[in-house]
């Protein structure tokens, strides 16, 4: 195994770095380690170890709707089990918007 001295620097937005960092270190991996073995496993491949695809982008977004829907449907259990809430001139009354 050849020495490893190059450097390469990037920037991500800190909340990725920080989710990623949390995965790989359950893998016993560094985020340094992971960047490591995705470079290697480009080059096995000849390309992205993963398909890239609008499909992926669809599957993305159809994972999104759903747990839209899911919280829109627990917001409306929600509003049909709380006794908990107020009627819409209370509302306005409380706000002090006249209607």
């Amino acid at each position: 195994m050849r020495a490893k001295t190059a450097t390469f620097q990037m920037r991500i937005n800190p909340e990725i770095k920080q989710q990623a960092e949390t995965v790989f270190a359950r893998c016993g991996l560094t985020l340094t380690d992971a960047v490591n073995i995705f470079i290697q496993q480009s080059l096995n491949a000849e390309g992205l170890p993963f398909l890239v695809s609008k499909e992926n982008a669809e599957y993305l977004k159809a994972k999104a709707m759903t747990q839209l829907v899911n919280e829109v449907e627990k917001g409306w259990k929600s509003v049909k089990t709380d006794t908990d809430w107020i009627s819409e001139d209370d509302l306005y009354n409380r706000l002090g918007v006249d209607r």
